[in-house]
């Protein structure tokens, strides 16, 4: 895995990711990312870098590995508390659509700490996303996602993606026929795993200062070809 690393700030209009959130993203800091007693673990810290007051860190397959047409299994636990936004995504190797978010975008696990019991996944697409509020998605109640591990997955044909916790289904966003805009997933995507902090999302009720460091242990990525 390598790094996406800064605040984006000193992108137009697009400080904070895109989503208004409030981490600096770091490269090979021991403090934001590191294998310690079997895990991986991302860690998000109170601390001041750049222009942002938090540091965390996002892990990212971009340029050493892609998928498609596979199943994904992430095991993992979640940290806790108002403003953390863990996720494990995918984003386009290649765009070959065009830019975000005409080449599609699948969040396989969201999680936002003021809602601690729900997990969500989603996809987005040029016809469904969040900027038009269309996009698809499902939300499951998974109990004690901050305390212990689950796995959380995809399953991804040519003809439909099913999201799943557990190996339980909850959610499956199917080929409509209607082109690119509507199924851009015919191509190869790379996996995502970060702690946001605060953000559209994560941040609706605030941010608690009294939480830090918050962590995402991950046990294990695996991945099937179906």
């Amino acid at each position: 895995m390598g790094y996406d690393v800064g605040d984006t700030c000193d992108r137009p209009y697009s400080c904070g990711w895109g989503n208004n959130e409030k981490q600096f993203y770091t490269s090979n800091d021991l403090e934001n990312a590191r294998v310690e007693g079997g895990h991986l673990i991302i860690e998000a810290r109170q601390e001041q870098m750049g222009r942002m007051d938090y540091t965390s860190a996002r892990l990212v397959s971009h340029e050493k590995k892609a998928f498609q047409n596979v199943r994904i299994d992430v095991r993992a636990q979640l940290p806790s508390g108002k403003g953390t936004w863990p996720a494990i995504w995918m984003l386009p190797a290649e765009n070959k659509h065009g830019g975000w978010p005409k080449s599609g975008e699948i969040d396989i696990m969201e999680h936002v700490g003021y809602m601690p019991d729900s997990i969500l996944g989603t996809v987005h697409t040029e016809a469904f996303n969040h900027m038009y509020g269309t996009q698809k998605g499902g939300r499951i109640a998974v109990a004690n996602t901050e305390s212990a591990f689950h796995v959380y997955s995809i399953q991804w044909t040519d003809n439909q993606i099913d999201f799943l916790v557990d190996d339980h289904s909850y959610f499956r966003f199917e080929h409509t026929g209607g082109g690119s805009a509507e199924w851009p997933f015919d191509q190869a995507f790379y996996l995502i795993m970060n702690i946001a902090v605060g953000g559209n999302l994560g941040g609706v009720e605030g941010i608690d200062p009294d939480i830090w460091p918050q962590r995402m242990l991950v046990d294990y990525v695996r991945v099937y070809e179906l």
